[in-house]
């Protein structure tokens, strides 16, 4: 399990916790600003808080060797992009760097479950955004970590790829990974998640089932709006207006 207890950094965060269990999707919601890329880099030992503790299976990750962290904890940018304009699957294969091997089968198969087979072969620079921002979630997951980071996955995406992907993020789930997911799209959140934790001004305002932590109350302080969800479980939509 991957824990944040009492996280303090000045000007981001402020006193924010939050646990990653395995066999669950968590989503972190919240306006911009909120601190939801600042949590998550500290989740992946990427930035240090200035007070707190972050810690996997009760060790602080500060302590890990950083090989062995990057086994254990795999983490997509919000803004990524290589340094080389290798193809697609030199890039999926980087993922297996922390490993010491080319794990063939693992970078056949995340190129498979984010549909890159048929652009295995060309360079990162001719991507299209979408295709670009698979191709690097693709590095993560030839990379099998037991928690996965991804910020905003879906931005970049076509409806057909965000709906693939989200399928994905719940079968890494269902397998025992612990998957946390920074979010806008707060219907993905509802309908997809077993867990919301929503940061408001650095601070956790809302943790929780999606039910619960983005119920109409917490909408209308925390994105100053009117909202009412709309169908079955599984499958609402959010109507919004503004206050």
């Amino acid at each position: 399990m991957l824990a944040l207890n009492n996280l303090r950094l000045a000007g981001r965060l402020e006193d924010a916790g939050a646990t990653f269990a395995p066999g669950q999707v968590t989503a972190i919601c919240g306006p911009n600003g909120a601190g939801k890329s600042t949590m998550l880099a500290i989740a992946a030992g990427l930035l240090q808080a200035d007070g707190g503790a972050a810690e996997l299976d009760g060790q602080p990750l500060a302590a890990l060797n950083p090989r062995l962290r990057a086994r254990r904890i795999g983490y997509l940018p919000q803004m990524g992009d290589v340094a080389w304009n290798m193809d697609v699957r030199t890039l999926a294969a980087l993922g297996r760097l922390p490993h010491g091997d080319a794990g063939e089968e693992a970078v056949a198969a995340a190129l498979a479950a984010l549909d890159l087979i048929c652009l295995a072969a060309r360079c990162f620079a001719s991507l299209s955004g979408g295709e670009k921002a698979r191709a690097l979630l693709a590095r993560v997951l030839a990379g099998e970590p037991d928690v996965v980071l991804a910020d905003e996955p879906l931005a970049s995406l076509d409806l057909a790829h965000q709906g693939a992907l989200l399928a994905h993020f719940r079968a890494l789930a269902e397998a025992g990974k612990a998957v946390v997911l920074v979010l806008h799209d707060l219907a993905a959140a509802m309908n997809h998640a077993d867990r919301v934790i929503v940061l408001d001004q650095g601070r956790v305002v809302s943790n929780g089932p999606p039910q619960s932590a983005l119920d109409p109350e917490i909408l209308a302080r925390v994105w100053r709006v009117r909202g009412m969800w709309l169908g079955e479980a599984g499958q609402r939509a959010l109507s919004v207006v503004p206050l």
